[in-house]
């Protein structure tokens, strides 16, 4: 959706290039009244060719003014060299331009040989690749009148169509795209929560009792930390009771006693004056009071214990107020990774039934209107509830997904959890579904500049496309992008849809 700073600038864009292209559209109708064009339409994998022709005769040259797009921008092309040819009856002409015309359009000429059907063939050599266009079932005639009658039967019309022409497209964000006949089961919409998963958060306790002490705005609610990073202290102060300080002295007076008697014993057990039960009971003495010592002189420095990050990521919250006084085992910082994430709907029990369906989910980001599917973020379906509780009649469904478009956790978003069903249904992308007072209409593609607005029931949506109940077949191509800007042309004014480009 564009953005309101430039819808204005758009609307100039488009109200201009209309009234321009509607003038000279105007102007060659009357000028040519008599003349029709064949409209030519064609895909590769990579490129849409739209162009207008006079109608193949033989002997006569015919001018063929072709639109080159790519299929992945809808963008003109801008480069290379495309070779034109007509094959018909083992016999072939062609052309060949090294550069456009202009941008994106081409300007040939043929001088077909022979009467009868043939296939036209465009051979696209760009910077971005080549490709071959295929056009088949070219007629050519024997006489003009003939073709000239047959192309006028051929040319797209509708009671209710828009022209939209190929420059006009290039300057802004537009695409079309065939309609699709798919398996679209049920669809259960609902709201889901954003959570950390288990071992991408953890909580830092208070080994000890004490005042903690944060280093100064080095330690605050979203600051990145790294593993190791020192998050706090933990001072005794004053404190006469469980004073930390006073702990490691003790702890290192005992651990000094505890060796020296230790190493005593060992000098005196070989003569026998110490026996070995003495000299075992001596080292076990030793032993832990040296577990000790190094527990508190791994985390007890310059008179105070610290403690650091367990994991890199960033604070998620501060639970504890600095100078404030927490006992061990206290929580007092959590961090969070925020990479790997719990999405958590709650549905209705009517739902259950279909709940072990279920083959994938997409999540709508209430702020930005963006929609992830489940696979785009690695996810899966963790698990869903058995049973409800008395006081939550809802049953829980779980995803898992890596947080590689900065979802938030605590945050909610729109879900579409998909189940398996094998009815086949026609669908549309929903930037194709444009509403006026309360009815929805698509713009189906006649040409690639005539667009006819057509009337549709809508389905169910799954977030990015929508099930049609009536109004396509599902053979027909629609408007997938920028569908608004297609009416907008239509609420201007509709230009003759049979004016064309070649006169």
């Amino acid at each position: 959706m564009y953005k309101l700073k430039h819808f204005g600038a758009l609307l100039i864009v488009i109200a201009l290039t209309g009234c321009a292209n509607r003038h000279s559209h105007t102007e060659t109708a009357q000028q040519h009244a008599h003349d029709e064009n064949l409209q030519l339409t064609a895909y590769s994998e990579s490129m849409e060719v739209y162009a207008e022709a006079t109608p193949f005769v033989v002997g006569q040259e015919s001018r063929i003014l072709a639109h080159f797009s790519y299929l992945n921008d809808f963008k003109p092309v801008e480069d290379g060299s495309i070779e034109v040819s007509l094959t018909l009856g083992g016999k072939k002409v062609s052309q060949t331009l090294e550069k456009p015309t202009r941008t994106g359009i081409y300007d040939f000429s043929l001088k077909p040989e022979t009467e009868g059907v043939g296939t036209l063939q465009f051979a696209v050599k760009t910077s971005k690749g080549n490709t071959v266009i295929l056009v088949p079932n070219i007629k050519v005639y024997s006489d003009a009148h003939d073709a000239q009658h047959d192309a006028a039967k051929a040319v797209a019309k509708s009671s209710n169509g828009v022209v939209f022409t190929k420059e006009q497209s290039w300057k802004v964000g537009f695409a079309t795209e065939p309609c699709q006949k798919e398996p679209f089961g049920q669809i259960i919409k609902t709201m889901a929560q954003i959570m950390p998963s288990q071992g991408d958060e953890m909580v830092v306790t208070a080994k000890t009792g004490g005042i903690i002490v944060f280093p100064s705005n080095e330690v605050s609610n979203g600051k990145s930390v790294n593993a190791g990073q020192t998050l706090f202290y933990i001072e005794s102060g004053d404190m006469a009771d469980n004073n930390i300080n006073v702990r490691y002295k003790e702890a290192a007076g005992e651990y000094n006693r505890a060796k020296t008697e230790y190493e005593r014993k060992q000098s005196l057990v070989k003569d026998k004056i110490v026996s070995e039960s003495e000299l075992l009971k001596a080292k076990t003495a030793y032993e832990a009071a040296e577990a000790v010592y190094s527990n508190l002189q791994k985390n007890f420095t310059a008179g105070r214990q610290v403690v650091n990050a367990p994991i890199s990521g960033f604070v998620k919250q501060l639970l504890v107020r600095n100078g404030e006084y927490v006992a061990a085992g206290q929580a007092v910082v959590s961090v969070s990774q925020n990479s790997n994430l719990l999405i958590k709907a709650e549905i209705q029990p009517k739902y259950y039934s279909l709940l072990k369906e279920i083959t994938t989910a997409n999540f709508m980001v209430l702020n930005s209107g963006e929609v992830y599917s489940l696979e785009s973020l690695g996810g899966k379906v963790v698990s869903y509830g058995k049973s409800a509780e008395l006081g939550n009649p809802l049953i829980p469904v779980v995803f898992q997904v890596n947080n590689t478009v900065d979802l938030l956790p605590g945050t909610f978003v729109e879900t579409y959890i998909k189940t398996q069903n094998n009815q086949q249904a026609v669908t549309v992308p929903n930037s194709s579904i444009v509403e006026e007072m309360g009815n929805y209409f698509v713009y189906i593609q006649l040409t690639p500049e005539f667009f006819e607005k057509r009337v549709v029931l809508k389905g169910v949506t799954d977030g990015f496309r929508t099930e049609i109940i009536d109004g396509l077949t599902g053979n027909e191509r629609v408007v997938s992008k920028g569908a608004i800007l297609v009416k907008l042309a239509q609420a201007s004014g509709a230009l003759d849809a049979n004016s064309g480009h070649v006169h």
